[in-house]
């Protein structure tokens, strides 16, 4: 159906959260990689909360929805810095994961913010022991 969208010109561009999740504005996460196997133009936007005025961010492991929604209708201003960077198209030899991962990499870059590998199912989930083993294989050959 995305497909469908995209291919006719007619129709508006559809807005798309790829992170799947929001974390607390000092990285971004793995990008879901179906809206990167569509085809058609990527409009990244780099999108960045300022703290000062209130905080956009939910640990919805410490505040109820009823506290934090509170908290943001009380706050003084929700700012963020947003940014619109150039369009990017997924080149000819490049798969859906590693067009993600370049346009994330961008986004991370304009916004100052980390790139992390995983995603939003690490704040909900214990890590599986497979990736926990995958990283403990990775540092004994850095210290070996």
């Amino acid at each position: 159906r995305i497909r469908e969208h995209i291919e006719d010109k007619a129709k508006l561009p559809i807005l798309i959260f790829p992170e799947g999740t929001c974390v607390n504005n000092t990285s971004v996460m793995m990008f879901k990689k179906g809206s990167f196997e569509v085809g058609g133009t990527i409009h990244p936007v780099a999108i960045k909360y300022d703290p000062r005025f209130g905080d956009a961010f939910w640990n919805s492991t410490k505040y109820s929805m009823m506290t934090y929604t509170f908290n943001v209708m009380t706050s003084w201003a929700i700012v963020c810095n947003v940014w619109y960077l150039p369009p990017m198209v997924k080149e000819e030899e490049e798969d859906a994961i590693h067009f993600a991962n370049r346009v994330k990499a961008v986004i991370a870059a304009r916004g100052g913010m980390s790139i992390l590998p995983w995603d939003g199912g690490l704040k909900r989930k214990k890590v599986k022991e497979s990736f926990k083993e995958e990283q403990q294989k990775k540092y004994c050959q850095i210290v070996t």
